[in-house]
């Protein structure tokens, strides 16, 4: 019997391809290196996608969101659908998810949001996790296993979150749930020092409703303990596993938008240099609506109109990068930060339609205190607000169900 091939596809800041590549080897199966911008006729051929982990685009916009737009996954969508295996770890799952690709094949329906647990930041985490299949064995490729797994995890933004209030009980009706962080002894908790990330339920990986395509946070690949996990995959191909049907799902074509409320003080903090978080952003919203211009801002509203909270603090504002702006009462002026004061302005900094992002929790602005507000703004141009407020171009700006995204007056 030949050996399964495996395309392990690599995007613009990737760093797990050397170990994946490593563990398909060992595992039994031929790989196929990858990159985003080759041609995809030659991939016709393989029997499945591996998406390593990494930082794809810097995790620009937010980790996963600008692949996930890229014309290679729309290749890999399409196998998916034909009944191949795609397999994303770490950041891979990030792009699954953003993909639509999980957890029911099409739409975005949660969200690998930042790190947090009882809406506190803990930040980027890089420790050893426990975790254990929590669905059948044979439900998944990856869930051929038995007992538990020791694994790395190394990220920022691996908090599975939904706001769709009924489908995480269709996820675990469907038993695509598939595996969750536990102790050496299998006990499943979503409270730290199991599970680290704030994640729902404890949930370290999830499935497709077919079973070919599983998004796992923890790192495998790294380690001699998870060669089972990949073992698992190639016995999927071998048996060539029959695909269940697809679970039917409607998902809603809004996207709720709210008027940010009036503030008393706002600060705009805008970059001297090229915004390279802002291009990249750009670039995947003209995949969408080609005409599109972006500008991109730090936004902060301290509770207490107190300005020297963010325009003295190096970590919030550095002066020799970025110019600030101040908006009281709807007047825009421009921070002075060599005499620290505030000076008129004529400029156009927020001239187009301007969408504001909130992350949820809020955790920057707990440092600002009370009834403060911290976010990323977007000013759009050139694109009429028909197209702009669809939900397919508002959800590269953010992802519902791990941000707010309002209108701003």
């Amino acid at each position: 019997m030949e050996k399964p091939r495996i395309a392990v596809v690599s995007f613009p800041g990737n760093n797990c391809e050397v170990e994946s590549i490593r563990a398909v080897k060992q595992s039994g199966m031929e790989v196929v290196f990858v990159k985003w911008n080759d041609p995809v006729d030659s991939l016709e051929s393989v029997d499945g996608f591996f998406l390593p982990g990494g930082f794809s685009y810097e995790d620009r916009g937010r980790a996963g969101m600008v692949p996930a737009r890229d014309p290679m996954m729309a290749h890999i969508i399409e196998q998916a659908a034909q009944g191949k295996v795609v397999i994303g770890n770490c950041n891979g799952a990030q792009v699954l998810v953003e993909s639509g690709l999980i957890p029911l094949d099409r739409g975005l329906a949660m969200s690998l949001a930042r790190n947090a647990v009882d809406g506190e930041a803990v930040g980027f985490l890089n420790e050893w996790v426990w975790i254990t299949r929590t669905c059948a064995r044979d439900r998944c490729a990856t869930s051929d296993w038995e007992g538990v797994m020791h694994l790395p995890i190394a990220h920022g933004e691996g908090r599975f979150v939904t706001k769709d209030t009924d489908l995480i009980e269709e996820l675990k009706k469907n038993d695509q749930l598939a595996f969750s962080y536990c102790d050496a002894s299998r006990r499943v908790s979503d409270k730290p020092p199991l599970c680290p990330n704030g994640s729902l339920l404890g949930i370290a990986g999830i499935c497709n409703p077919a079973g070919n395509v599983v998004a796992l946070m923890p790192h495998p690949e790294r380690t001699q303990e998870g060669l089972r996990y990949f073992l698992s995959i190639r016995k999927w191909i071998e048996r060539r596993k029959k695909l269940l049907p697809p679970v039917p799902r409607t998902l809603s074509e809004e996207y709720p938008v709210a008027v940010a409320p009036k503030r008393s003080c706002e600060i705009f903090i805008d970059t001297i240099i090229t915004n390279n978080e802002e291009r990249t952003v750009e670039q995947a919203a003209r995949r969408i609506a080609s005409t599109i211009s972006l500008k991109q801002l730090k936004y902060f509203a301290p509770g207490k109109d107190a300005v020297d909270s963010v325009l003295t603090h190096l970590s919030l504002f550095n002066p020799n990068k970025e110019i600030a702006y101040i908006r009281r009462e709807g007047k825009l002026l421009r921070w002075n930060p060599d005499v620290k004061r505030e000076e008129s302005y004529t400029g156009n900094l927020l001239e187009g339609s301007v969408l504001l992002r909130i992350d949820e929790p809020d955790t920057g602005a707990r440092q600002l205190g009370e009834g403060s507000v911290t976010g990323v703004c977007y000013v759009c141009s050139n694109i009429d607000e028909q197209k702009l407020y669809t939900r397919e171009v508002l959800e590269v700006f953010a992802n519902p169900h791990a941000s707010q995204l309002l209108k701003m007056p």
